[in-house]
């Protein structure tokens, strides 16, 4: 029996390379599904594009806090437009200054703008950052969905027992997820997980070893997350992951990924479930 594996992009909707990257692979089966960043201009032609694929694929919200445009003004989430940076809204003394009811207020409009240009709820919600992991945020997800259906949720990553920058990455990760899994699925939250595709993406070479790797040993039910995209004006004004973006597509789209899949007797996981 073939096993199948999920492998996620984030961000569709950051610039109009990354949307087309992600709709190409979706097309081509090798992606299972994408989180959508729905702040920027472009949201509402990038869900015109990711439309017709509701119902085949998993099309999920991928939540923003750091660094872009906010949707929301006048609060303590934002200043001069646009949201803190990952260490301010992480560090003890960010989160005394802003205030939950903001954060939620700037989570529900983009629920929001996700809702009404697709006209349905997300399959799945994860973070850009990982921001799904905060304590704000885990609280607005047991608040928005308590009495309706449940979406899937991104979980954490296993806790690296190896040494050098790509485990000091992904001990930063589980450490801002303590206790969510067991929280969220207290809940009545479906997880996928454990959460892989963790590397150094300042070093792209080292994006095929860590799929590889995944496509033999990461679970049925965990998620490998990953960020194809071709690089355009929008994107280098919007985000320092650039090149990368390409490695990513172009390994995910060639024959030698397909390859490696044979070889393992896997498949990108399909459908919605």
């Amino acid at each position: 029996m073939t096993r199948q594996i999920r492998l996620i992009a984030d961000d569709y909707g950051l610039a109009p390379g990354v949307s087309d990257a992600i709709l190409d692979l979706l097309k081509r089966g090798r992606l299972t599904g994408t989180g959508c960043m729905t702040g920027f201009p472009e949201w509402q032609l990038a869900a015109t594009g990711v439309e017709p694929l509701i119902g085949q694929v998993p099309v999920g919200l991928h939540l923003t806090l750091t660094d872009q445009p906010a949707l929301t003004a006048g609060s303590s989430l934002v200043s001069k437009g646009r949201l803190p940076s990952l260490g301010y809204l992480a560090a003890p003394f960010g989160r005394r200054r802003i205030r939950t009811d903001d954060v939620h207020a700037e989570l529900d409009a983009q629920l929001r703008r996700f809702t009404d240009a697709l006209g349905r709820m997300p399959d799945f919600i994860d973070g850009h950052q990982h921001v799904h992991f905060l304590p704000a945020v885990r609280d607005w997800l047991k608040r928005r969905f308590a009495d309706s259906e449940k979406p899937m949720l991104r979980g954490a990553p296993a806790v690296p027992r190896e040494v050098g920058v790509t485990a000091m990455k992904t001990a930063v990760i589980a450490a801002l997820a303590r206790g969510f899994d067991q929280t969220m699925q207290a809940a009545g939250f479906p997880l996928m997980k454990p959460l892989a595709g963790i590397y150094d993406w300042k070093q792209p070479d080292d994006f095929a070893p860590t799929l590889r790797a995944a496509v033999s040993a990461l679970p049925e039910d965990g998620v490998f997350m990953c960020h194809p995209g071709h690089v355009d004006a929008e994107l280098v004004a919007r985000d320092p992951m650039q090149k990368v973006r390409e490695v990513e597509y172009a390994f995910l789209a060639s024959d030698e990924f397909g390859a490696v899949l044979a070889a393992n007797n896997t498949s990108v996981r399909s459908g919605v479930s």
